[in-house]
């Protein structure tokens, strides 16, 4: 599959959208790492994070803790080389407590298509499993899940 680069269109900003989504819930840092500059900066809820390495060891403590993780994103808005983007995520910890995460990410990108700056908000809220949304298997495609499910239930 050839890089999406910018400038994005509709198109073009909706499938780099997906395709990080897919990466995101393939839980494999190697592969999430790629699509990021070699100084990527980031800014996750409180923590700051520079490179690929560093991005490898923060999401492979991520996926550490928040266990089967499943996440939808969807498209927010776009310019030539930014895109940003709402999302949700489910996952339980280590003790079997259920969170959905709900939150924004802005992304800024290279002339490649990597993405060089990320920051993200990010909210999470205790759920019972039985409230839980996201049911497919992941990794692996989801069915038609939309993002903008409303954050206030």
């Amino acid at each position: 599959m050839p890089a999406i680069r910018p400038p994005f269109t509709l198109e073009t900003a909706t499938a780099k959208v997906r395709a990080a989504e897919d990466a995101w819930n393939s839980r494999d840092p190697d592969r999430v790492s790629l699509a990021y500059t070699d100084d990527s900066v980031w800014r996750n809820r409180d923590q700051f994070v520079r490179g690929r390495a560093q991005i490898r060891k923060f999401l492979t403590s991520k996926w550490d803790k928040e266990l089967n993780y499943r996440l939808t994103k969807a498209l927010w808005s776009f310019t030539d080389d930014r895109i940003a983007v709402r999302f949700q995520y489910e996952y339980h910890n280590p003790e079997g407590q259920w969170f959905r995460a709900y939150g924004n990410e802005l992304w800024e990108f290279d002339n490649e298509g990597l993405m060089q700056r990320r920051e993200a908000s990010i909210n999470d809220v205790a759920i019972e499993e039985v409230d839980r949304k996201f049911h497919w298997p992941a990794p692996g495609a989801r069915p038609n899940v939309d993002a903008r499910i409303p954050n206030v239930e």
